[in-house]
């Protein structure tokens, strides 16, 4: 039960035929009464994306690209884990976790895994990198009861890490992956040697609500936005998962236009989703939600555990970066109410909530940056 098995994807044909047969027989609704996304996801949007997904994407190249980078599966408090795997060849490599959140997957970090894994500059830091997909999300298993919320899936973490023979490692993440690393900086198990954050998690004091200063405002005027009008989705995945993942596993555009909503207003663009990611990028994460049919296992975690999102003390060592387009921005004084050993910090010029996948190369700099100042 302790085995790491190889895991190779090969995607039967007929399951992309019918994909091609259920978008054809899309049922569209009328165009919405705005000029803006102020309603959410835009019809024209949203076709131009169906339109290349059924016409020009093509599955084989991003399967081939996971197939090629190594993966795995292992079981773990009962049930399967999902990762990807790539060593370095470098002898001073440093194992490093990384992990994702919702709407996103492993293929967040195809754009830097190569370049932790074997620097361009010989000079530069090296990771072993295991990016796992959370319970109930990609290839992983989907839990049959409950109980797996972060803290769960922080032990199996550490539990992955010692089967995989690292004796000393760091762990990454944001979104839920952050609340991931978080709780593995709560835990502190035997080898962790810190944790960086791209979506630094702090909350107001009672001081901050009469606050001058202007980072201060900009969090809270976000935190504001987020409330009001782009938390939806999790008031409905952390209440009735069941019932929105009917949708989400029957309809690929249904799950498209729940997940392009958010590259939109998550990402740090221009006014299009396409400024900073590919087409190709974006349904690549779909269908690591289509394929395996996720859509409501993986929404569950926000019923297991965002009332506790982000809660507790990290006393370890522990990094983050903050990005200009993150949805929650904290402050440095809001982040090391959380992470009392904070021993980097850093604002970086541009980015949004998909740090790796928009900036793979100022995400890469930062991990090499902050681990840097742990071992």
């Amino acid at each position: 039960m302790t085995a790491i098995r190889p895991f190779e994807l090969a995607i039967p044909e007929d399951q992309l035929v019918a994909l091609a047969d259920r978008l054809d027989q899309t049922r569209w609704p009328e165009e919405e009464p705005v000029d803006d996304w102020s309603q959410g996801t835009r019809l024209a949007a949203l076709r131009e994306l169906v339109a290349y997904w059924r016409i020009e994407y093509d599955w084989r190249r991003c399967e081939a690209r996971l197939n090629s980078i190594g993966q795995f599966t292992t079981e773990i408090d009962g049930l399967d884990i999902h990762f990807l795997h790539k060593r370095s060849s470098r002898e001073d490599a440093l194992p490093l976790i990384i992990t994702h959140g919702w709407p996103g997957s492993v293929v967040e970090f195809l754009g830097v895994i190569d370049e932790l894994v074997e620097p361009s500059d010989p000079a530069a830091p090296a990771f072993h990198v295991v990016a796992p997909s959370l319970p109930g999300y990609g290839f992983s298993g989907k839990p049959g009861q409950t109980g797996w919320g972060v803290e769960r899936i922080a032990r199996a973490w550490a539990e992955l890490m010692q089967r995989l023979g690292y004796g000393h490692w760091v762990a990454q993440g944001g979104d839920w992956g952050a609340a991931v690393t978080t709780a593995i900086g709560q835990l502190a198990p035997d080898g962790c040697r810190g944790i960086h954050l791209n979506m630094p998690i702090g909350r107001p004091g009672p001081g901050d609500m009469e606050s001058k200063d202007p980072k201060v405002l900009k969090a809270l005027q976000r935190l504001g936005f987020y409330q009001q009008w782009d938390s939806g989705y999790s008031k409905q995945q952390s209440t009735r998962p069941q019932t929105i993942g009917y949708a989400l596993v029957d309809s690929p555009v249904g799950l498209a236009a729940w997940m392009l909503e958010k590259v939109y207003f998550w990402t740090d663009n221009d006014g299009s989703p396409w400024d900073v990611l590919s087409m190709d990028q974006v349904i690549d994460d779909i269908m690591l939600y289509w394929l395996p049919a996720t859509g409501a296992s993986a929404a569950r975690l926000y019923w297991e555990s965002f009332g506790s999102f982000g809660e507790g003390i990290v006393a370890i060592s522990a990094g983050a970066s903050a990005f200009p387009g993150e949805i929650l921005p904290a402050p440095r004084e809001w982040a090391e109410r959380t992470l009392t050993k904070l021993v980097y910090w850093n604002e970086v010029e541009r980015g949004g909530h998909f740090a790796a996948w928009e900036q793979p190369e100022l995400f890469v700099q930062e991990l090499r940056a902050c681990f840097a100042k742990m071992v």
